[in-house]
């Protein structure tokens, strides 16, 4: 197939270049141009005569104050007494169960949520994911008949008595493990 491709593309080269020689060694005929009137002749403006520039004088800045080097203390070492620190850093500070799961009633996908609450979405640190769980919207401020603000929990978890009309009430069941010490 190659062999063909090769072929058929240098038989078109040699076509390409004969029929181009063929036609710059053929004479062709030019018609001779009728004669055109002789163009008008455009009278030139007088030249202008070009002002010169406006000079005025740049305000003078003032001289740069000297700034003064700040003061380099010496790194003082830590007592001998004292032992370095020895403890976790960096990534190990978040080791497992150090931030655990939130209790609260369980959400379906298909409820539809009244303004002012939010589906709360967590994973475990196996990177499971459990329920969505009701929690009211940082942004929301509820009140009361009379106007008041209404309290809301610290952690912004609704409580049964007030999860929205129609919303079944079923608390989050939590995994064994780490994960299954934070409060309500």
């Amino acid at each position: 197939m190659g062999l063909w491709l090769v072929g058929g593309a240098l038989i078109f080269t040699i076509l390409s270049v004969a029929l181009s020689a063929w036609w710059l060694s053929s004479d062709v005929e030019v018609e001779p141009m009728a004669e055109l009137p002789p163009a008008p002749v455009a009278e030139q403006p007088p030249p202008m005569v070009a002002q010169a520039p406006v000079v005025r004088p740049r305000p003078v800045a003032p001289a740069p104050q000297p700034v003064a080097a700040p003061v380099v203390e010496e790194a003082v070492p830590p007592p001998a007494d004292e032992a370095p620190y020895t403890g976790p850093t960096g990534t190990q500070l978040y080791r497992p169960g150090t931030k655990p799961l939130k209790r609260g009633i369980v959400v379906p996908e298909d409820f539809p949520l009244p303004p002012g609450f939010v589906r709360h979405y967590q994973s475990t640190d196996n990177g499971e994911r459990v329920a969505a769980i009701l929690m009211f919207h940082p942004d929301y401020a509820p009140k009361d008949e009379s106007g008041q603000p209404i309290p809301l929990p610290e952690n912004r978890v609704v409580p049964a008595e007030m999860a929205p009309p129609g919303l079944p009430i079923e608390m989050l069941q939590l995994p064994e493990g780490a994960e299954a010490g934070a409060a309500p």
